[in-house]
């Protein structure tokens, strides 16, 4: 599941940075050519690469690498779903052509909804052909549809949560609140809304997901004796349930939930036909040590560490992609439209993040809690035989080598070799109890650390600082291609003038002047540096006059209009400032305290 999520957040990445071209790049024949014969080469290469994986566990039955191969034959098609969905939006140009539709244009999140549909149709593909390596892997009757439909109601928590919290900031988008929108459209009000939709979730999804998985309340001396057992530990939940993942064939348990009134004890019915009653206790036991360990509550702040470290990186990738010079000229050289180079590079590095955090960081973390969670059951029964037997029984029956590696659990024979040292030994549980302590220490000191420069970069002066140095380099570098583009030399004026760098803001916007000499924009920023810079070498009141009443005969707007009655001020014609001024407000400016604040301090020198 944890993999699958990986996938899934992948996949989001991808259409949510999409940057959509002016136009197609082929007609719709063309698109819906290419976009079936994907489909069709996709299948063929599930179909012959699992065939092949199919016949190779006939002639080989007991090799224990069959179930490492099957795994990476999985990821390995995976990733292709993954690409072959890219190349659906960034070549055939799907995602622009969904948002052309009237209802999806008004809400965007349907065609993620749709396109994520479309991902899950891939992943389908690979279960239907992946049936039957899997059947001989695991030596179930499981049908073909019921692995399918199996997969698919697994999966569709994951992607839930996404799709409500868009779907409910679109709808409330078009909700005729300004308020609301306003607050939502904000940064920090986006970061609260999301926070609290997270925390929302993660107290009441458990209820949605056994509903999704079809879960059904365990019966009879089973469930009486995990009820015992609960009470011993002092546990509280809201149900026992069976798990008919994969029609109960999957030999596994699991505990979901942050509240005792919304938490769910789970496990299959092949996993309790298999087990003795002291080991379906040990098995309980170490589902019940996550939450005697926090390890639920650890993986929701694990989320939003990475929620906040993307947030920090956001601004900064975003600079250092625009910042290199290949930008510029690899677009031309593959006649491909720039934004869209953007933004393959900018998810293929969140992409990268994302793997490096859940995969190595959350993984070490995971696996390290799941050793936990073993040795909190090695102390509820006073010993490890009853968790080491059930682990070996479970790589028995499920035909997995000990030594088979996991991303976010050690391998069988990692787990049964730690419990023994520490049967000989029970110094070894609190070592390991003091590490987790230790590095759940420094993981939220490195996140109180992340979090506090993701705030200065994107509310502090840090922030601003990077913004002004970024955005300079990248209009110089655009300049230097386009020295006669009289718009590229105006933006950059003003950021120089908002640096308070006045000299060179002068100069640029002099030589945007030359350039376009009747844009009012280009006279009204000169008109204003002129008659008000804190610099009073570069101060000139007749000529910020000027080019104030030249920026006014072409434009009459606010602001032109503000900067005009200003220059009268400083040129001692007070009642023509105040006419001006009054002209300004007359508009219904939006920041109309300013203006009137102007107006008041015209007057007073009028007297």
């Amino acid at each position: 599941m944890f993999t699958n999520f990986i996938y899934f957040i992948i996949v989001i990445l991808i259409f949510s940075t999409y940057h959509p071209p002016e136009k197609s790049h082929l007609d719709i024949a063309e698109t819906t050519f290419f976009f079936l014969f994907g489909i069709l080469l996709f299948a063929a290469i599930n179909y012959r690469r699992s065939h092949a994986l199919a016949r190779q566990a006939l002639q080989q039955p007991d090799n224990p690498a069959f179930q490492r191969r099957y795994n990476l034959l999985f990821t390995q098609h995976a990733v292709l779903a993954i690409i072959l969905l890219a190349t659906n939006i960034y070549l055939l140009d799907i995602q622009l052509r969904l948002m052309h539709i009237p209802l999806i244009a008004e809400l965007p999140t349907l065609a993620g909804i749709l396109l994520l549909f479309l991902f899950i149709c891939y992943l389908s593909i690979i279960w239907w052909f992946a049936h039957k390596p899997y059947s001989l892997l695991f030596r179930t009757g499981l049908s073909r549809r019921a692995f399918v439909t199996s997969h698919i109601s697994f999966n569709i928590p994951i992607v839930l949560p996404w799709v409500l919290i868009s779907l409910i900031s679109d709808i409330t988008g078009h909700l005729p609140f300004e308020t609301a929108r306003t607050i939502l459209s904000a940064p920090a009000g986006q970061i609260f809304y999301f926070s609290l939709f997270l925390a929302a979730a993660a107290v009441y999804a458990p209820v949605l997901v056994q509903f999704f998985w079809k879960c059904r309340p365990l019966t009879g001396p089973v469930r009486d004796r995990i009820e015992t057992l609960c009470r011993k530990a002092k546990f509280r939940c809201r149900n026992i349930m069976t798990w008919p993942v994969f029609e109960g064939k999957m030999l596994t348990a699991g505990v979901m939930g942050l509240a005792g009134r919304f938490r769910y004890l789970l496990i299959t019915k092949s996993l309790i036909s298999i087990l003795t009653p002291e080991e379906l206790d040990a098995v309980i036991a170490h589902e019940i040590g996550h939450i005697k360990k926090k390890h639920l509550i650890f993986y929701l702040f694990f989320l939003i560490g990475y929620m906040i470290l993307s947030y920090a990186l956001f601004d900064v990738v975003l600079y250092l992609l625009l910042s290199g010079n290949w930008l510029y000229i690899l677009p031309r050289a593959i006649q491909i439209e720039q934004s869209t180079i953007v933004s393959v590079s900018f998810t293929l590095c969140l992409a990268l993040f994302l793997l490096l955090y859940f995969r190595f960081l959350f993984g070490y973390f995971m696996r390290n809690c799941e050793r936990q969670a073993d040795l909190y059951a090695f102390t509820v029964q006073g010993h490890p035989w009853g968790l080491i037997r059930s682990l070996e029984k479970i790589a028995f029956f499920t035909g997995t080598a000990k030594s088979t590696p996991n991303w976010h659990h050690f391998s069988i024979k990692e787990r049964i070799d730690y419990l023994e040292k520490s049967a000989k030994d029970k110094r070894w549980i609190e070592r390991h109890n003091r590490k987790v302590r230790r590095d759940f220490i420094l993981f939220f000191c490195g996140l109180s650390i992340a979090g506090y420069f993701a705030y200065a970069i994107n509310f502090g002066s840090m922030g601003k600082t990077l913004n002004l140095h970024f955005m300079t380099k990248i209009l110089n570098q655009k300049i230097g291609q386009e020295p006669d583009n009289a718009d590229l030399h105006l933006t950059i004026g003003s950021l120089y003038h908002e640096n308070r760098e006045y000299e060179k803001a002068i100069r640029s916007y002099e030589t945007s002047l030359k350039l376009a000499p009747r844009n009012p924009e280009t006279l009204n920023n000169l008109a204003w540096i002129y008659a008000t810079c804190e610099e009073a070498d570069k101060r000139d009141h007749p000529k910020a006059l000027v080019f104030a009443i030249q920026a006014a005969n072409l434009k009459r707007a606010p602001h032109i209009l503000d900067t005009l009655a200003e220059t009268y001020c400083v040129n001692g014609l007070y009642k023509l400032a105040v006419e001006t001024e009054k002209e300004a407000l007359s508009m219904n400016p939006t920041n109309r305290k300013y203006y009137e604040g102007q107006l008041e301090k015209f007057e007073d020198l009028c007297g």
